[in-house]
């Protein structure tokens, strides 16, 4: 199962009592799932379709209890992509489909009749938890997030700019940084952002999704501290490394030249000790010194090797 089928099955069994919420959650799922069929003059059917059993059942309920109508379901074998079930929900003009929609807010009534209302039906989101509600239904019936293992990005498409705006505006009320692109002839409200992906499954009332995500973030935190830490150390370690057998190739071309007999005293303790102990570490070499001495210091002594080095080599250029 996806992480959106999880966290889409999670959110759909919440008990929603208010009657102002069940109607702004039944608004937005007819506003993200449904088709509208006329069947006349004034007459207007509903269809509303989704592949996922809970959402199907979710709708029924809040039509039976908002609506008290029995409604027709279809459940057909979807013969294309994964071959999920496609769940189908029809009402009838007969049922009273005219006042559901102007109830819901997807219709409006005109001087000329009714006009499809393409925003937000701010007289039933005007609580904090209407407007809530009305979220979880948009994300439930035109939502998804991908798998947080792979990336965040949580998005709510719809085919109405007017409105994916208006969705837009509202997420950015609980300050999560949502924006709209156009794909495919679709509006995309999305948020990319992993803390603000977790806020808004908190909105929704979507803890344990909320929980599981959480835990992938931090898991990836520490995988990714980790991963720093020991790309650090490596390049610690290549640097060293690197540095030793600088030092050690410069002392025996110091040695193979003039000898390192001819070096001051200090200088030539610290070079027999490097060509001696060639892995040993600064600290080491310097407790071997007689007397000993810290890493600065070693580490002073080899500069000074290098340039000797360096000035024997540009001497024997001339």
């Amino acid at each position: 199962m996806t992480f959106s089928s999880m966290t889409k099955n999670e959110i759909s069994k919440i008990a929603v009592t208010n009657k102002c919420c069940q109607l702004a959650l039944l608004s937005a799922l007819i506003k993200m799932t449904g088709t509208l069929q006329i069947h006349g003059v004034d007459r207007i059917g509903i269809t509303l379709s989704t592949e996922n059993a809970s959402i199907a059942r979710l709708m029924f309920s809040l039509l039976k209890s908002c609506f008290e109508i029995d409604i027709r379901v279809v459940m057909r074998k979807n013969r294309h992509l994964k071959k999920n079930n496609n769940y189908t929900l029809y009402i009838d003009p007969d049922m009273g489909s005219q006042d559901i929609l102007k109830m819901t807010g997807i219709m409006l009534e005109g001087n000329r009749g009714l006009k499809l209302n393409h925003k937000l039906p701010h007289l039933l989101i005007n609580k904090a938890c209407c407007k809530k509600t009305y979220l979880r239904g948009v994300f439930l019936g035109g939502g998804s997030i991908s798998d947080p293992e792979k990336t965040y990005h949580l998005e709510l498409v719809t085919n109405n700019e007017g409105f994916a705006e208006d969705i837009k505006d509202m997420m950015n009320h609980y300050e999560l940084g949502a924006k709209v692109v156009v794909r495919k002839g679709s509006y995309v409200v999305y948020i990319k952002e992993g803390d603000r992906i977790v806020n808004f499954l908190n909105i929704i009332g979507a803890h344990n999704a909320l929980l599981k995500l959480e835990n992938i973030r931090i898991y990836k935190e520490l995988r990714n501290n980790v991963n720093r830490i020991v790309n650090c150390e490596t390049a610690n370690l290549d640097k060293t490394l690197n540095a030793a057998l600088r030092q050690i190739d410069n002392i025996e071309y110091i040695r193979d030249t003039i000898g390192l007999d001819k070096l001051p005293k200090g200088l030539a303790e610290i070079a027999g000790l490097r060509l001696d102990f060639r892995d040993a570490t600064l600290k080491e070499l310097g407790e071997m010194m007689s007397p000993a001495i810290g890493k600065s210091g070693v580490n002073h002594r080899l500069r000074k090797l290098d340039q000797v080095a360096e000035n024997l080599r540009d001497r024997n250029r001339e």
